[in-house]
């Protein structure tokens, strides 16, 4: 491993008019007919910005939001700088991510990019059967896509080699951070050779990613890409809004909500696999094609679960976060959370998968009267407004369903020919008048497009927006961080007591990942964690104790099931 000099200030800020075009980036002329043939005509800010300098072999690090083209950005330069004519001598670049779905999605991009080279690129990730990893391994690939626990799964195997390594890249490596694989990235790292490329990239960049950029980059060219911003005069592409209600209330909220927005495609975040299952039975039983997803089930469900959503033959993805990382579904319009997350930096992640691309999107949070002040801390770290609406009422619904209506008429009378049915208006109308003959066609119309209507007539209390008292501290209304630990909640912690430690082979990583998994809960939402032979303790916040410890409870840790409860004291073990 390199011992690095601290990153200097090679800053790049995303503002250079220059290379216009892929062509005018130096890229060989396989790479050329792949992108132009996947319809790209010019690069984004941050492949414009670092596909130079990774050519030239620095190590960067870069700050860029979901859906900006990163994965272009280090992925062209990969596979311009790689040798034609592989070996089995072991890959030339190793691509980290978060999740099995990021690593299939940046798979199947270098496959696309490098189609004309014949690049060999593998995924190796949980989920899927070793033996087909281990086969590929030993057939020799160039590029490797790895989660961290599996990568290191088979360095200690010795199936990956990481001797003939030239590139590194950490994608989304606060997200890595988050799940717990800090260790497992570290032990990684040390495999690899001392004198290589090192890319990070990350959406947000606290200080823990930059320590790690001290220690494993050397004189990195530093490159920052936010969202486009609009025009002034313009809206923002993505509308951020938020809605106040109670919890008993949610479900029906939360299919009012997506009544009036009616969305092409949706992905509501929960918190818990047993609540994406529920919410998912719910807003089936609301008409809602709806799929869930969560970490709890099979590679082959999740699949099954993507290419419904691509198909459009589903247009509702309730999921848990750790399941949904890393996901980029073209069609997604709305964004939903259905609790507000716990951290800003999940937000940005989540609404970060609309507004791509220059279509508007739509991000929208279910937030309790309790979680209002979060809102006001996201919207203070984001520097974005949050307008809090009033739920859509039964009559809200109702006219919305009739605009609906008319939109679809006036499409109809612009769009479609109509001859064939003039036979039926010119003999009605002998009877009736032209205006009540369109009167019932639009009845028609409207009970066929809006099944079952006057069913939610529901009224849904509004909740008041309470004026905000300042914390007695005078800082971050949260309460600010606690010393001596990992939390930043603030305010009073409880210990959970988990009944697996040092001699099942429990580390720190394993319970901030089930957690962070099971939860809407950030890893830096986690306090100190104490590991035992027999047992664990882990602090979290009190609001979200019960939430942990049902989620803990409906997952396996070590691949055991394991008693988890509030801690009673040192007196009872």
């Amino acid at each position: 491993m390199s011992s690095a000099p601290v990153p200097t200030e090679s800053t790049i800020s995303g503002d250079s008019e220059e290379a216009n075009a892929f062509a005018d980036l130096g890229l060989r002329a396989e790479l050329l007919g792949a992108l132009a043939a996947l319809g790209y005509e010019e690069p984004t800010p941050i492949q414009r910005e670092a596909i130079p300098p990774l050519l030239a072999g620095r190590d960067l690090l870069g700050q860029a939001a979901t859906g900006t083209g990163k994965t272009a950005a280090f992925a062209l330069p990969l596979l311009q700088r790689m040798a034609t004519g592989g070996s089995n001598a072991g890959p030339v670049a190793l691509v980290l991510v978060p999740t099995r779905e990021l690593a299939v999605q940046v798979s199947e991009a270098f496959h696309r990019y490098g189609k004309d080279l014949g690049t060999r690129v593998l995924p190796i990730y949980g989920g899927q059967p070793i033996g087909r990893q281990l086969r590929a391994l030993d057939l020799g690939v160039d590029v490797v896509v790895a989660t961290p626990g599996r990568a290191l799964d088979h360095i200690a195997r010795g199936t990956l080699r990481l001797g003939g390594l030239a590139t590194v890249v950490l994608d989304e490596a606060d997200e890595m951070l988050d799940m717990g694989f800090a260790e497992d990235i570290e032990a990684i790292l040390e495999h690899a050779p001392a004198q290589r490329q090192t890319v990070l990239f990350s959406a947000t960049m606290p200080s823990r990613i930059d320590g790690m950029a001290r220690q494993h980059l050397t004189d990195p060219v530093r490159i920052q890409i936010g969202r486009q911003q609009p025009m002034a005069g313009e809206a923002p592409l993505v509308r951020q809004s938020a809605y106040l209600v109670a919890r008993a209330h949610k479900p029906a909220a939360l299919g009012r909500v997506l009544d009036v927005e009616s969305p092409t495609a949706a992905i509501v975040f929960c918190r818990s696999r047993e609540e994406v299952d529920r919410l998912t039975e719910t807003m089936n039983g609301r008409g809602y094609r709806a799929e869930a997803l969560h970490g709890g089930m099979s590679q082959e469900q999740r699949d099954r679960v993507m290419g419904r959503l691509r198909a459009g033959t589903a247009d509702l993805l309730v999921a848990t976060d750790v399941a949904a990382r890393g996901l980029d579904v073209e069609q997604l319009t709305h964004v939903v959370n259905y609790d507000v997350p716990s951290a800003p930096e999940s937000y940005v992640h989540r609404i970060g998968r609309v507004g791509r691309a220059g279509r508007e999107g739509v991000a929208i949070t279910l937030a309790e009267p309790r979680e209002h002040r979060m809102l006001k801390t996201i919207e203070r770290v984001t520097g974005q407004r949050i307008v809090i609406d009033k739920i859509p009422t039964a009559a809200d619904l109702r006219t919305r369903r009739l605009e609906l209506t008319q939109a679809a008429l006036r499409e109809s009378l612009l769009e479609d020919d109509l001859d064939p049915f003039r036979v039926i208006v010119e003999s009605l109308s002998d009877e009736f008048d032209l205006m009540e003959v369109a009167l019932a066609a639009v009845k028609l119309a409207h009970e066929a497009a809006s099944p079952g209507s006057d069913e939610d007539q529901e009224e849904i209390p509004q909740v008041a927006v309470r004026p905000q008292r300042e914390s007695r501290s005078g800082g971050d209304p949260r309460g600010g961080d606690r010393r001596g630990s990992r939390a930043r909640s603030g305010g009073a912690t409880t210990q959970v007591f988990i009944g697996l430690g040092r001699r099942a082979g429990v580390r720190p990583q394993d319970l901030v990942g089930a957690i962070t998994g099971e939860t809407g809960i950030n890893g830096r939402d986690i306090g100190s964690i104490e590991i035992a032979d027999r047992f664990s303790l882990v602090e979290v916040p009190n609001a979200v104790a019960d939430e942990v410890i049902a989620g803990l409870r409906g997952s396996t840790i070590k691949g055991r099931k394991t008693t988890v409860r509030r801690d009673r004291g040192a007196e009872t073990r």
